[in-house]
């Protein structure tokens, strides 16, 4: 990049950034050089609307052996059978994956039942927020994202120890008739009743579709249950436990598979982009290695042990733990909300995410956290490093709490910049974050 030098310095201050950072989104990841390398790839040069074979350009004749080469290797990451399964890798990311399905199989005002989003759920699984605006006292729903607009949406929730509450689950069932429901969630940290949802979905002649996104590294190494015994279709993200690009994949029985083609293109999208499926085909061949395997085992383990160290720190987790990378924080015992944990976490170089548990009304100013060990076991954490994540959480939450008591609730009246228990803390922070591997 010599010929931009302000676009250089950006990127090299972000990798900077990520060098010297706690990373523990749980829906990001530090995918591999391998990967990389095909993203920067010449095949972005290429264009290809259509299937291979069926192209509407010319041209295309190694971009097909690209996607057939990706789309086996999702059959094989998976352990599916040809015969049963088709699989559509041209989605751009998750999001569209997931519109797709609603586009393709159902018709606008089809009933569609998902995980409400303060209980875990995914903005694409319907969501709605009540009317609060008392100008328009005639609706009561505000409809948020494209799901819950072009079609009737409604939501299954969790009990109170944020297990998903399977009897209400069937009561809406029966109530709603859905025509498609959801098993799958954004911050949710266990696994799913797949055989509940199974007979809720036969009991009305809905379809089955789970969103794997999150898991999907725990589904293809067998560490969590196996959504394809059960749902006739299965999405997933490829950049979370996947540990790929950012990309997507559209899972369904054969009978589907016109409908979701012709769904991504040209229902929704244009030409693919190439240097992304060949990055995702790189991924999966490691997805089918012993290393990976390992990998999820380890994400699994360092989970489980952040967790218990974080509850003998005084943290209350949601479920009392996780079946998979995420651990979902509840702050209502200290009084801060997430907004302030993720904002102070920011200063002193860990990222997060504040998050809705039950009981929350505003995605905006939540009681929770979310946060996940796949990036930094992508890093080679050690216990030595668990340990010093749970005790800088407690000294965050420490500080998050003086300077709402010194500065008032209100995150922008904050004068913390220069506090120097935050800048002893952020140095420490860093300088353990640049002694862990990166690229």
């Amino acid at each position: 990049m010599n010929n931009d030098f302000e676009l250089y310095s950006l990127i090299d201050k972000e990798y900077n950034r990520q060098k010297g950072c706690i990373e523990l989104i749980a829906s990001e990841n530090h995918t591999s050089k391998a990967v990389m390398e095909c993203m920067g790839s010449i095949l972005t040069n290429k264009y290809s609307e259509g299937q291979p074979g069926r192209r509407y350009y010319g041209g295309n004749q190694y971009i097909d052996e690209i996607e057939r080469l990706c789309k086996k290797r999702a059959l094989q990451a998976f352990n599916l059978n040809s015969e049963d399964w088709y699989v559509n890798v041209q989605a751009y990311s998750g999001s569209p994956a997931n519109f797709a399905v609603y586009t393709g199989l159902l018709k606008p005002g089809d009933r569609i039942l998902g995980l409400d989003l303060a209980c875990g759920g995914h903005l694409t699984h319907g969501y709605k927020r009540l009317n609060k605006n008392e100008k328009y006292d005639n609706i009561k729903y505000i409809n948020i994202s494209g799901s819950s607009i072009y079609f009737e949406t409604d939501s299954y929730i969790v009990n109170n120890d944020g297990i998903i509450d399977y009897d209400y689950l069937i009561e809406k069932v029966n109530d709603f008739k859905p025509h498609l429901i959801i098993v799958g969630a954004s911050a949710y940290p266990r696994d799913f009743e797949y055989e509940v949802f199974r007979k809720c979905a036969d009991s009305c002649g809905a379809i089955l579709m789970g969103d794997i996104s999150h898991i999907s590294g725990f589904v293809a190494t067998g560490y969590m249950k196996n959504a394809f015994n059960y749902c006739d279709i299965v999405t997933t993200t490829t950049h979370k436990t996947l540990r790929g690009p950012r990309s997507a994949l559209i899972f369904c029985k054969k009978q589907y598979a016109t409908q979701i083609d012709n769904a991504v293109f040209p229902g929704l999208q244009g030409g693919p982009h190439n240097h992304q499926i060949a990055a995702v085909a790189t991924q999966l061949n490691e997805v089918n290695s012993s290393l990976f395997k390992k990998y999820i085992y380890d994400v699994k383990w360092n989970t489980y042990k952040l967790g218990q160290l974080l509850i003998s720190e005084g943290f209350e987790l949601m479920t009392n733990g996780s079946d998979n990378h995420i651990l979902l924080i509840n702050l209502r015992n200290f009084g801060i909300t997430g907004s302030k944990m993720e904002y102070v976490c920011d200063k002193v170089n860990i990222s997060l995410n504040k998050n809705s548990i039950v009981g929350d009304t505003s995605p905006l100013s939540p009681s929770g956290i979310r946060i996940g060990l796949n990036t930094m076991t992508t890093r080679n954490i050690d216990m030595e490093g668990l340990i010093k994540i749970s005790k800088w959480f407690k000294i965050i939450v420490e500080l998050c709490i003086y300077f709402q008591d010194t500065y008032g609730k209100l995150i922008k009246n904050w004068d913390i910049d220069n506090d120097i228990n935050l800048l002893k803390l952020k140095e420490d922070i860093s300088n353990y974050a640049l002694s862990l591997d990166y690229y």
